[in-house]
This record gives C-alpha cells, structure tokens and sequence, in this order.
C-alpha cells in the first residue's frame, strides 16, 4: 500500500473517531451541568425559612373583603376592620391540627391585650368552628366565616395556618405560614408591630 493511501486510510480513522470522543465528551459533560445546577439550587434554598413563603400582598393594602362572624359571635372580618390599628389576622380552621400548636400563643395575646388577633375561619363547617373556638377559647376580636375559601385565596392562603402582621393603615407588612412559635413572636412579630406603631 503507498504512503499517500496509508495516509489518507489514518486520517479517514481520525475523522471517524472526532464525532464520537465529541458525543462521549457531551454524555459526559451534560449530566455534570445537571448536577451542578441542581446543587446550585439546594445550597442556595438551605438559607431559607420554609415557613417564610413570599407573597405578592406583603407591603400591599389588604384585599378589600367582608364575612360573617363564625355563629354565636356578634362581629365579622372586613378589610374596613382591620384599619386604624396594627393587628394580627390569624387563618385556621378546626380541622388544622398545627392550629392547635399555635392556639394557645393567640390566647396569651389576648389576655395580655399585646394587640388586637383577628380570625379568618378557613373552609370550615360553622357547626366545627363554633365547637372548636368553645373547647379551645376564642381568641379573636373579631372572626369572619369563609366557608369557601374564596376570600383565603385572596389572601394568597398556601395552607392553614397564616398569620398576617396588617399596619395601622391596613397594610399587610409580614405573613407568617405554619404555626406561630413563641420565638416568631419575639423575633419577627412585636419588633415589626412596635416599628408600625411609630
């Protein structure tokens, strides 16, 4: 065989063996960018709170709405209510079981008058909010009854419970998803209720 046939026979090899070390280097190098984004993405949610889900509404007037009080109690929840005063809306329902963690932190609050706890019954039977609220205590100066969770919605409800920290002014300033914790009450809540009440 003459050189220039031997010659041309390697470079032939050679280009047959460039799209292939190419598609080994891309199966290679695609999974690796994979991995690495999705490291990327759980590192960086580590620093998060995952009771601390942003909402639209932080920083905005409340959604302008009027219930019903839950039965057996004289007031219901508007947005009207909650001006003119810095004060805490509360979202349960009887059938949260976490509802029952945070309830007694809301029964201190009002016995202590630390500020006024409004209570947005979610999706609930009257019947069950009506037995819950006797058996645990009613913290609430005032509970509105939203039985189709249509006005939750406008919240941006994400799960029961939530609590809103609404200004005097009637805007929502923080939303707090999950229970509230004696700990959220001293380092988030009453630090932001005493700057709104400046």
């Amino acid at each position: 065989m003459s050189q220039l046939a031997r010659e041309i026979g390697q470079h032939g090899d050679v280009a047959e063996q460039r799209p292939q070390s190419s598609r080994r280097r891309l199966l290679f190098t695609l999974p690796a960018f994979a991995f690495g984004g999705i490291a990327a993405a759980l590192i960086a949610g580590l620093g998060r709170d995952p009771r601390v889900v942003p909402s639209a509404l932080v920083g905005r007037p409340v959604p302008s709405f009027a219930l019903p009080p839950v039965p057996g109690r004289t007031l219901g929840l508007s947005s009207e209510n909650l001006v003119g005063e810095v004060s805490l809306v509360n979202v349960f329902a009887s059938w949260c079981t976490a509802c029952l963690e945070e309830h007694p932190i809301f029964m201190r609050l009002m016995r202590e008058r630390v500020m006024p706890v409004h209570g947005l019954n979610y999706k609930d039977a009257p019947a069950d909010a009506v037995a819950w609220l006797d058996k645990h205590g009613d913290p609430y100066m005032r509970t509105g009854s939203d039985r189709d969770g249509s006005i939750g919605i406008e919240w941006g409800v994400y799960g029961v419970p939530e609590t809103y920290v609404v200004s005097r002014g009637g805007r929502i300033h923080h939303r707090q998803v999950g229970p509230v914790t004696e700990e959220i009450v001293a380092r988030t809540i009453m630090p932001l209720v005493s700057e709104l009440r400046r």
